[in-house]
């Protein structure tokens, strides 16, 4: 399928980013960490048990730092040429996609079809995609959106490949006003493209909140009398791409899947929905390579497909270097995710110089033969299946068992791990068969979601997969393209933030004590040491709360106890550069990234708070999970659609501009548990500093001195940290704290006074 004649230039490169500045940086912080514990440990007769507690958050601190350090060590990414691609590869390989969505409330269908208008306009031949939405809601409200989305597909993607337009998600191309000087033809293809986009808008709105059009079609018959979580299987084929030829006029196959709910079986969330969407695909398409993105992570750049397939087709050359999956960092069009862009700019770019980086749960391509459970060791060194591997995976009886007892389902899995492409003549042909791969049972007895597939067992099944295919030797790429290659929205700070960190925290946790723990890969799979490390450095973000909280609160105990909790003299310049380093490194991180100096102190202060407010609460859901008092439950996280009018400035029709939210930062505050934290720690600091301002403090017993200025000046750090509670403390509406949360913090805070003053 590859030219891989030595001489002609690469698909892809590795770029390494490699810095021995930030090497020497990142030790010498770590040095400062050791010294300052060893001084602790020194120390420890002449100070009472609060530098126990400082001890024992300062060695997590340490601890984390170390796991930074080790992922960051060799920093590396790939850059793709997909120019290049056509001169190399004769015939370009099938690409399935799927987009994920689960509730037409929180997630809104005109969001979910902006998605997939811009996957099915991508600059790739018609013919070679197949777009597949999974409604795990079973919406009515959905399913019509998508089936009017394929109507307008047929102006849209003949539009955007006739102009080459590089936005082709409409909401976002048709902000910017139609330039004046454009040629007379585009211009009226554009108005032509707009009017029937805000068509399709309104008739989406409409439905909304009109359900006669139910009635009114047979085509709806299936999502009568059904609830989300009790109906059957159903697959509609919305558009087939007929005997094409991948004419730029073509639009790719377009398929609506809902899998089969009932109340008594448990569905496994998202990771069910993509292994049926495996399944389903298999049996229709059945391409060697899958796209997987959410619902509100839209395509920003035309040729994402071709640039993943530069690192397949490269690799494929290459007998020395197997990818599983290419993952392109989630970006987002607004300013409520600044730290999460430069977490990934820096951690991803860390993951990706070791054994490559971890599934992120979208904008990822995955290679089928790796999903249906194939390891490294079981391929010969031209891709073939090992004579072992043979005998493992074809035998008959080894396939029912592992991939359910549909024979067209069997057929479509050999054909796969033999690297052969069978797709159906037409999509009608399995559809009946399609429907039975997505039955509650189906999966009864067999190793999707163990072995094969996403995997089940955690609600972060994006991380739990991740390091399942790295345990079976396999490396994963990390691709960074400019612009973004997928964009999408973040929810701002608030309960949907505390939520999406808590689901977060839960699901990294969870894995951290089920069977694809990096504490057992390390010794027993085959995963690299470092690429372990930096795996229990995710993982662990849910633990990290609590010495996070403790630290956060003994500033304001040593004030009001009079104990010291800083060394003094100059051992506190430990403190003090260890302080002042971190803060430099990390705000140079984001102004190497664009990022301002507001929006680095914004970041720092969500980072705390959802560290201590959100992350906490991951750790009880985690051992009552263990206990097997209750399960963990996966909760979508609500997206808004943002303003669709077009700016009044002129400017190209192509140009997007990044606004800054005025928002940012801002946080909404309800009457949930997420807040209660955050306003404890506030209120007990504020406590704190008001009594050592009066001399409400209890005299010294020892010898390491009393608190003083450092302590203080540690009050009103964390005050600094948590000034959106502050702020809240004054606002009202949905920016304000609740009394409620209010009178809890306060009884808490009193609380913790009364224990500081009489201990």
């Amino acid at each position: 399928m590859a030219d891989s004649s030595s001489s002609l230039p690469p698909l892809s490169e590795k770029i390494s980013y490699k810095s021995y500045f930030l090497r020497a940086v990142d030790l010498t912080i770590l040095g400062l960490l050791y010294s300052l514990l060893l001084y602790r440990v020194v120390y420890f007769n002449q100070n009472d048990t609060v530098w126990v507690v400082a001890f024992l958050c300062e060695s997590c601190f340490s601890f984390v730092w170390f796991l930074i350090t080790c992922t960051k060590w060799s920093p590396a990414a790939y850059k793709s040429y997909p120019e290049r691609l056509d001169e190399r590869v004769h015939e370009l390989p099938s690409v399935d996609m799927f987009v994920t969505t689960a509730d037409p409330v929180r997630e809104p269908p005109i969001l979910v079809v902006n998605t997939v208008l811009s996957l099915l306009a991508v600059n790739y031949p018609a013919n070679k995609l197949a777009c597949y939405v999974s409604d795990d809601g079973c919406s009515a409200l959905t399913y019509f959106s998508l089936k009017e989305a394929s109507k307008f597909a047929k102006i849209w993607v003949p539009f955007c490949k006739k102009y080459n337009v590089r936005v082709r998600a409409p909401f976002r191309y048709f902000l910017n006003p139609l330039d004046v000087t454009e040629d007379s033809q585009f211009s009226k293809d554009w108005e032509i493209a707009k009017r029937e986009y805000e068509k399709l808008s309104q008739k989406v709105e409409d439905a909304t909140g009109d359900s006669h059009w139910l009635d009114a079609d047979d085509d709806y018959e299936a999502f009568s009398n059904t609830k989300p979580t009790d109906h059957s299987t159903i697959v509609k084929v919305l558009w087939e791409n007929k005997g094409g030829v991948g004419d730029k006029e073509e639009v790719p196959h377009f398929v609506y899947v809902s899998r089969e709910k009932r109340p008594n079986y448990f569905h496994h969330y998202k990771a069910g929905a993509m292994n049926f969407l495996v399944r389903v695909s298999g049996l229709m398409t059945n391409a060697p390579y899958m796209l997987n993105v959410d619902c509100d992570m839209y395509a920003n750049e035309a040729n994402v497909v071709r640039q993943a397939m530069c690192i397949f087709l490269q690799k494929s050359m290459n007998s020395n270097y197997h990818c599983a999956f290419v993952q392109f960092p989630q970006d987002f069009y607004d300013s409520n995710a600044d730290e999460l862009t430069v977490l990934q700019s820096y951690i991803g770019r860390g993951f990706a110089g070791i054994q490559g980086p971890m599934y992120a749960g979208s904008g990822c391509f995955h290679t089928r033969r790796v999903m249906y459970g194939l390891s490294l060791d079981d391929l010969e060194d031209d891709g073939s299946l090992s004579s072992l591997a043979t005998s493992k995976f074809l035998a008959e009886e080894s396939l029912a068992k592992d991939f359910g007892n549909s024979k067209e389902m069997v057929k479509s899995v050999v054909e796969t791990l033999q690297r052969k492409s069978n797709p159906q003549n037409t999509l009608a042909n399995p559809l009946k068969v399609a429907e039975e791969v997505g039955q509650c049972q189906y999966e009864y007895q067999t190793s999707w979601g163990k072995t094969i597939g996403w995997l089940y067992d955690s609600t972060s099944e994006d991380a739990n997969t991740s390091i399942g295919i790295h345990s079976r030797g396999w490396t994963s790429s990390y691709l960074l393209p400019e612009p973004p290659a997928f964009l999408g929205a973040m929810p701002p700070g608030g309960p949907e933030a505390m939520l999406q960190q808590r689901r977060w925290a839960t699901g990294l946790l969870e894995i951290l004590f089920n069977k694809q723990s990096p504490l057992i890969g390390m010794f027993c799979l085959k995963i690299r040491f470092r690429q372990s490390l930096a795996y229990i450095y995710i993982y662990t973000w849910g633990l990290r709360s609590i010495p996070e909280l403790f630290y956060c609160l003994l500033p304001a105990y040593c004030l009001l106890h009079n104990s010291a909790l800083f060394p003094k003299g100059i051992y506190l310049g430990i403190i003090l550069t260890v302080v002042g380093m971190h803060c430099v490194y990390t705000l140079w991180e984001f102004m190497s990234l664009g990022f301002s100096v507001y929006s680095w102190y914004v970041s720092q202060s969500f980072w705390r708070i959802k560290i201590t407010c959100s992350w906490l609460f991951s750790i009880p859901d985690v051992i009552l999970k263990l206990l097997g008092i209750s399960k963990t439950v996966f909760i979508v996280t609500k997206k808004t659609m943002p303003e669709t009018k077009s700016r009044s400035t002129s400017g190209p029709s192509q140009q997007e501009d990044d606004c800054p939210d005025p928002n940012s930062g801002k946080f909404e505050f309800d009457g949930s548990l997420y807040f209660l934290p955050g306003t404890f720690i506030l209120l007990v600091n504020l406590a704190a500093l008001a009594g050592y301002s009066m001399g409400l403090q209890r005299v010294s017993n020892y010898g390491g001195g009393g608190s003083g200025l450092a302590e203080a000046c540690g009050c009103i750090l964390v005050i600094m940290l948590f000034l959106p509670f502050l702020k809240g403390l004054f606002e009202k509406g949905k920016y304000g704290i609740p009394l409620s949360t209010l009178s809890k913090a306060a009884f808490l805070a009193v609380l913790f006074l009364v224990f500081s003053l009489g201990m």
